[in-house]
């Protein structure tokens, strides 16, 4: 399952998590399955989100989606994004 990991500066949570929460991609239409919202301990002012896919084709489509839009908002939501696509190898419950 390929997962699209984004990090970006934002200028305050509450601002950046409403825009988040706006959709303006349409996740699950973009094929997004699951996502998850990370904040480094102590730094209030980055975001870390994954987004998870069945289908790489999807994830590449939905990312030009974001770049476009992050072009947009940059300097207002958000500024500074930074992206990678991983993949889970092995995750195990200790």
């Amino acid at each position: 399952m390929p997962t699209l990991q984004i990090e970006h500066e934002i200028p305050n949570y509450d601002g950046w998590k409403k825009a988040f929460d706006s959709d303006p991609i349409n996740r699950k239409q973009s094929g997004v399955n699951r996502y998850r919202i990370y904040k480094p301990f102590n730094d209030s002012t980055s975001v870390i989100v994954e987004l998870d896919f069945d289908d790489i084709n999807n994830l590449q489509t939905t990312l030009l989606t974001l770049q476009n839009l992050w072009n947009k908002v940059q300097g207002t939501v958000m500024s500074g994004p930074k992206t990678r696509i991983i993949e889970l190898v092995e995750s195990k419950d200790i």
